[in-house]
């Protein structure tokens, strides 16, 4: 049979934990602070361990984090999640190449769309982004998927004014 629990940080008594566990909104801070108070009133770590559903050497780890460092370390670690594909460098330089669009000649397109700024994004950076990734990215700068029209790079904008002041719709 393995060494008991052993609890060496006296601030809190069994009592104490169990009304910061009622002021505590985390769900998972309130079974670590019931758990350890169950060890200070002199249940068996296992037994202890089962009442606040957790395993017993799960028990054991917070109540040497609790040690160690204190209740305070009972409460969860928030993990930093994954790095960004694109750094805030590329993610600007992917503004500017938005907003100036496309050289039809090199890019051998006429407008962005996310296909083709996911080759671009590869080409540049050797970074492999799915379309909806493209766009999430596009929506994190302020901008939308939605490509404008197509226009005519001939129009003349005083023909078109003159046109629908004297049509019969106007």
């Amino acid at each position: 049979m393995g060494k008991p629990i052993e609890v060496t940080r006296t601030e809190f008594s069994a009592s104490e934990l169990r009304e910061a566990a009622a002021n505590t909104r985390d769900g998972a801070v309130v079974r670590r602070l019931l758990a350890i108070a169950l060890i200070l009133d002199g249940h068996p770590g296992a037994e202890a361990a089962q009442l606040s559903g957790m395993d017993r050497q799960t028990l054991r780890d917070w109540v040497h984090r609790s040690n160690e460092e204190g209740v305070s370390r009972l409460r969860s670690r928030v993990s930093p999640g994954r790095p960004p594909a694109l750094n805030e460098g590329q993610m600007e330089e992917l503004r500017s190449m938005v907003m100036k669009g496309p050289d039809p000649e090199r890019n051998r397109v006429i407008r962005w769309r996310c296909a083709d700024l996911r080759e671009e994004i590869a080409a540049r950076w050797s970074v492999l982004l799915t379309e909806r990734s493209v766009g999430r990215r596009l929506h994190r700068l302020g901008m939308t998927r939605l490509q404008p029209r197509p226009y005519h790079p001939k129009k003349d904008a005083a023909v078109q004014e003159a046109f629908q002041k004297t049509s019969l719709a106007w």
